[in-house]
C-alpha cells in the first residue's frame, strides 16, 4: 500500500468520520500499528530483542493486509466498504 493510498483512506475516514465512526476507529487502530512497527523496529534492533524486531516488522505490513481483508469481504458481499474507491484512486480523494 503506498503512501498516498494511505493518506487517501484516511481523509476519506475523516470526512466520513461522523457517519461511520467505527470505521474511523479501525482506521487509526490499523495506521496506530503500522507506526508502532516502524517506531519499534529500531528500538528492538539497538535493544537486542530480535523475537520483537520480527513483530515490528509485521506491522509495516498491518495496513496492506486490512486493505486485502476489505476488500475480498466487500467483493464476497459480507460487507460494504465504500472507502475502496477512494484508496483505488488517491488522486480523485
Amino acid at each position: 500500500m503506498s503512501f498516498a493510498q494511505l493518506t487517501a483512506m484516511k481523509a476519506w475516514m475523516v470526512a466520513h468520520r461522523a457517519g461511520q465512526p467505527i470505521e474511523y476507529h479501525t482506521c487509526d487502530a490499523v495506521l496506530t500499528l503500522w507506526l508502532l512497527g516502524w517506531m519499534g523496529a529500531p528500538a528492538f534492533i539497538v535493544l537486542d530483542a530480535p523475537w520483537a524486531v520480527i513483530g515490528c516488522v509485521a506491522l509495516f505490513f498491518t495496513p496492506s493486509a486490512y486493505l486485502r481483508l476489505r476488500r475480498s469481504l466487500h467483493l464476497k458481499g459480507r460487507l460494504r466498504c465504500d472507502w475502496l474507491d477512494a484508496v483505488r484512486h488517491p488522486a480523485r480523494a
